[in-house]
């Protein structure tokens, strides 16, 4: 039996998830938690850690791409797989740099999910179909740290936030804020915010 924790930050995602993984009698989904911090917390504390996270993306807080990180480093043998809403953003690099070992997205059939858990509990790497390039998103030029600051200040988040998030210092924050909107030409938040709803790096 293969043990699953479902990381999303909306509950009917999760519910939705958790029926599709469940309707495969090898699959059991041993917990479900709506952000990262609360999916790191639940790791550190379990006895039994799961085979596998299903991770969203875009959550509040530190997101997905931080905390595959991090589960990656902490727990090495747990395969992570993120799950995301965007086909074309441009995170596969990052996420697979990160530590993550698939990404799908949640329009995949119930077949893909299941060929994806599969493929990266027999130590393979597994991209969606549906995923295409981003050969032509500027996003893409960002590197995993600076795509994970990037998403957290469209979140709104503060210098002083995203520092104490990542366990970096405001100026290293700032830092990489100013590469950001160098490498993507804009001059502030809103501009950033507007031309990642633009590539489809977060939603509207």
């Amino acid at each position: 039996m293969t043990s699953i924790l479902l990381v999303d930050d909306h509950d009917l995602v999760r519910a939705g998830l958790k029926s599709i993984l469940e309707s495969n009698e090898n699959f059991q989904v041993v917990a479900e938690k709506a952000s990262g911090e609360e999916a790191l917390e639940y790791l550190q504390t379990e006895s039994i850690l799961p085979n596998v996270v299903l991770m969203d993306i875009n959550m509040p807080g530190i997101g997905g791409l931080e905390t595959t990180k991090r589960i990656h480093h902490k727990f090495p043998d747990i395969k992570v797989i993120a799950v995301t809403a965007l086909q074309d953003a441009p995170f596969p690099a990052q996420l697979i740099k990160a530590g993550a070992s698939g990404y799908v997205t949640k329009g995949s059939e119930a077949r893909e999910m299941f060929n994806a858990i599969n493929s990266v509990l027999e130590g393979n790497q597994y991209l969606d179909h549906e995923v295409s390039g981003t050969d032509d998103n500027p996003f893409a030029n960002l590197s995993d740290r600076e795509m994970q600051v990037m998403l957290m200040v469209t979140q709104g988040h503060s210098n002083q936030y995203i520092s104490d998030s990542l366990f970096l210092s405001p100026k290293t924050i700032s830092t990489y804020r100013h590469r950001v909107f160098e490498k993507l030409n804009v001059s502030n938040d809103v501009e950033l915010t507007h031309l990642a709803i633009r590539y489809g790096v977060i939603g509207q």
